[in-house]
């Protein structure tokens, strides 16, 4: 085989892809070819123009599916390519795009090749073809930028534990101190981009990722149309938000190890269900450390401890306290009990007397049969 492409030289082109719509799928790309190409579409329709293969680099296999897919360019993009049947110029292959700086937008009206006639691209005219995120131009930010920023939520109110005054249930205790609730804010946008360190990938529909190397100003961030995303900040520190719902599957074990506090405000209900498949031994465990505290506050809403079933299936309620147990009610106390009530008051010292002591201007005690001893 005495002749074969690349030994006869090497014929290379550059041109504006008119089609994307390549029938077989392939990812090729019909291209107006300058000095190969007339622009008056009248003379050369873009359905006539051949097909362009376009080249992936050596870290995609193309093959079977695997790799990045041989899509990107839009109508509009400038390409650079070679031939691969030589002078003939029949059989394209696109090496790469080229960006620029548009000196006009697409005139559709025009019957002009060398465009996009869909009239898409470009959407600048007088500005780099270097997406904006890049180019970090304060006087030009990307739109997503300028939504993120406006977007950003202050003030969110967290839980806050009112101070509980004990005396009247528990002389040998005053105040249950309380917990100031102050509100948070979600950090600011860390976005300080320098030209040539942002690298910035976005798509057509809006989807946008970023690998930010600026000195001292580092960020990955990643970010849907819609405004879901999410983003690292150079200290470390990650923002996360979800524009509608979000959904967690775990099909196996979830291990969460927070080394600072945890703090949650959710504007509408909570609702946690342990145990959804009725086995025994799937508990709902709370353990906290020495010297901290539980505190359940309520505004103007009822606590509610219920157990269901019958017989033996229902559930009992304990409450074990290792000293005392202080029950402090500003109205009525209501105690309904079905079956046999039990009170037995003791003290660890033997010499000590048994106490039970029940103060109240009236008094009545009811029963069939009353020991008093």
């Amino acid at each position: 085989m005495s002749e074969f492409m690349g030994k006869n030289g090497f014929i290379w082109f550059v041109g504006v892809v008119e089609d994307r719509a390549d029938p077989k799928n392939l990812g090729r790309l019909r291209v107006r070819c300058l000095g190969y190409h007339t622009e008056k579409l009248d003379q050369l329709k873009t359905k006539d123009l051949p097909w362009a293969h376009v080249m992936n680099p050596i870290t995609s296999a193309t093959v079977s599916g695997l790799g990045q897919s041989p899509l990107g360019a839009v109508e509009g993009s400038w390409v650079v390519g070679f031939f691969q049947d030589g002078a003939d110029a029949q059989m394209p292959i696109i090496i790469g795009t080229l960006p620029g700086v548009p000196s006009e937008l697409p005139d559709i009206n025009a019957k002009k090749g060398f465009i996009d006639t869909s009239g898409n691209y470009p959407k600048y005219k007088d500005e780099t073809d270097v997406n904006r995120l890049a180019v970090g131009d304060d006087d030009l930010p990307h739109s997503t930028l300028t939504i993120r920023k406006s977007d950003r939520t202050t003030d969110i109110g967290r839980a806050d534990f009112n101070s509980v005054d004990l005396r009247v249930a528990n002389a040998d205790n005053d105040i249950l101190p309380g917990d100031d609730g102050t509100a948070f804010s979600e950090p600011t946008i860390p976005y300080d981009a320098t030209y040539p360190y942002n690298h910035v990938y976005e798509s057509e529909g809006g989807h946008i990722r970023e690998m930010d190397d600026t000195p001292s100003h580092e960020r990955i961030h990643e970010r849907h149309s819609s405004g879901s995303g999410y983003e690292i900040h150079p200290d470390g520190t990650k923002v996360t938000r979800v524009k509608k719902d979000n959904y967690t599957i775990v099909t196996a074990d979830d291990y969460a190890h927070i080394q600072g506090t945890s703090r949650t405000t959710i504007d509408e209900g909570l609702r946690v269900r342990v145990n959804a498949d009725g086995e025994e031994g799937n508990n709902y465990n709370i353990e906290v450390g020495q010297g901290s505290n539980v505190n359940v506050e309520v505004n103007g809403g009822n606590i509610n401890l219920t157990t269901l079933g019958t017989g033996q299936d229902a559930g009992d309620i304990n409450i074990n306290a290792k000293r005392s147990l202080n029950i402090q009610v500003e109205k009525d106390v209501n105690i309904g009990v079905g079956g046999k009530w039990t009170e037995v008051v003791t003290y660890n010292k033997k010499e000590e007397c048994q106490i039970h002591e029940m103060n109240a201007k009236e008094q009545d005690i009811n029963g069939n049969v009353i020991n008093l001893n």
